[in-house]
């Protein structure tokens, strides 16, 4: 009993140390702002941006991805099993006890021992149960390292469910705004087709009448026929778009209802936010941390296997010849002691281990960093995406409505006899491709305002988490 408690006093005096070195988090540099600065971003932390949308269908569409995404679910079972690799290393800093029980029947023959008594020689039954215990001292910190690096494990996985939640609420929004961009074609290409066909129809009948030749008829059908090919196309994609969008909301392939129009629907403002501000926020990067963390705690956990491993064992229990005597009588039985292990030759094995454990740290910090710099790239894309898609859409938008005028006035000109169908066809023809590539452009901007809050990361991921839970 005195060996035990000598022992237990210097587990406690000991018990701080643990050898590898301890975790600081890297210096980092960080940009002091964005290159491009908005001037009307807004503090949108902690909300469901999504709303900003003003369309009902979109955010029912997020809660159903929530709620039933496959890699959402996946990413959250990976947190289950990460949690039990947790609980396994973990375990190994308690005293691990145990009972057994055995039922063991005995007997000598006289020929095997000459000289035993007759009795002794008889067959007899060795009744046992027992309690046993055993405790790894962790004087070096083995099993602490071993258990920080599962948990910064654990926390890493948590990190990627968070990046799997930013993804997909980011996916679900820009493949539902790419949809209706397409939407918004399709209706451009099956209005302009519409009433080219009517001037088809029309002017075969001038040429029946010989009113115009066959080289004009010609021209008109073939812009007709143009207008006409865009529609297959576009509902290709919009069919491939919805089942796409299927598959983000854990739903077999098929139709998605649809909301508010492209042109009616809001575009949310833009998020402020801080560079230095991007490493506590982003999942991908907290993420990143957690395994240089648990990199890190692995480089201890190799370098105490070179230092003694010591334990201590116990046995309590009782044993009789008798099963009616076994818990009565002096059949107590019992042990204790200490063990312990030193490695003195394995070739380099350890040394082996250590180089490993402290490359793959490096690997891990290089990992990092990289995610950081990958962090502020995708934001600085994300804010020049959607400051220069505005540009490009306002334009765009003064470009269509001015080919709706010169469209206007082609036609009255070719209707006074002033100018040649040619001049109508053309006008026609560019402002076509212009509303079919505004449309696109409107797209783009939606999308790199879903982009830049999915850079920007974190705050609003709270607001999902929400809708989580409630499923």
């Amino acid at each position: 009993m005195r060996f035990v408690l000598m022992v237990s006093l210097c587990v406690v005096f000991v018990a701080g140390c643990a050898v590898g070195p301890d975790y600081k988090r890297p210096a980092v540099e960080t940009p002091a702002k964005w290159r491009l600065e908005e001037p009307n971003a807004k503090d949108l932390a902690n909300t469901a941006w999504w709303g900003q949308f003003n369309d009902p269908v979109l955010s029912d569409l997020i809660g159903e991805a929530l709620r039933q995404n496959r890699d959402l679910a996946i990413a959250t079972a990976r947190i289950d099993e990460f949690m039990g690799r947790y609980n396994v290393a973990r375990a190994d800093l308690f005293p691990q006890v145990g009972s057994g029980t055995s039922v063991i029947r005995k007997g000598l023959t006289k020929r095997a021992i000459p000289d035993t008594p007759d009795s002794a020689a008889m067959p007899y039954s060795d009744y046992q149960t027992v309690l046993n215990g055993s405790w790894e001292l962790d004087l070096w910190g083995r099993i602490r390292r071993t258990t920080e690096a599962a948990r910064a494990d654990l926390l890493g996985m948590e990190e990627a469910r968070r990046g799997v939640v930013m993804t997909l609420v980011s996916s679900v929004a820009g493949a539902y705004t790419d949809l209706r961009h397409l939407d918004r074609q399709l209706d451009i290409a099956k209005r302009t087709a519409g009433t080219r066909e009517e001037s088809f129809k029309l002017f075969t009948l001038r040429f029946e009448r010989g009113l115009i030749s066959e080289l004009e008829l010609r021209q008109i059908e073939s812009e007709y026929r143009s207008a006409l090919a865009t529609i297959p196309g576009l509902e290709k994609q919009i069919v491939q778009q919805e089942n796409a969008l299927s598959v983000l909301l854990g739903r077999n392939p098929g139709i998605i209802a649809r909301g508010v129009s492209l042109e009616n629907m809001d575009l949310p403002a833009v998020p402020a936010g801080l560079p230095s501000e991007l490493i506590g926020k982003r999942p991908d990067i907290r993420q990143a941390e957690d395994e240089l963390i648990a990199a890190n705690a692995r480089i201890g956990a190799a370098k105490a296997l070179y230092f003694p491993t010591i334990s201590l064992t116990g046995m309590y229990g009782v044993e009789s010849a008798e099963l009616s005597l076994l818990f009565s009588g002096p059949s107590r039985a019992w042990n204790y002691g200490a063990s312990a292990t030193l490695p003195i030759f394995n070739a380099g094995k350890i040394a082996g281990q250590v180089k490993t454990s402290e490359a793959v740290q490096q690997q891990a910090l290089f990992r990092y960093q990289k995610a950081i710099q990958n962090g502020f790239r995708e934001v600085e894309d994300a804010l020049i995406d959607q400051n220069k898609s505005r540009e490009q859409s306002a334009i765009q938008k003064q470009q269509v409505d001015a080919l709706k005028s010169y469209a206007k006035l082609a036609r009255i000109r070719y209707e006074n006899g002033y100018t040649s169908y040619l001049e109508v066809l053309d006008a026609s023809r560019s402002l076509f491709t212009a509303e079919l590539l505004y449309a696109q452009t409107q797209g783009n901007l939606f999308r790199a305002l879903v982009n830049l809050y999915k850079a920007m990361g974190g705050g609003w991921d709270v607001e999902a988490e929400k809708q989580i839970k409630n499923r």
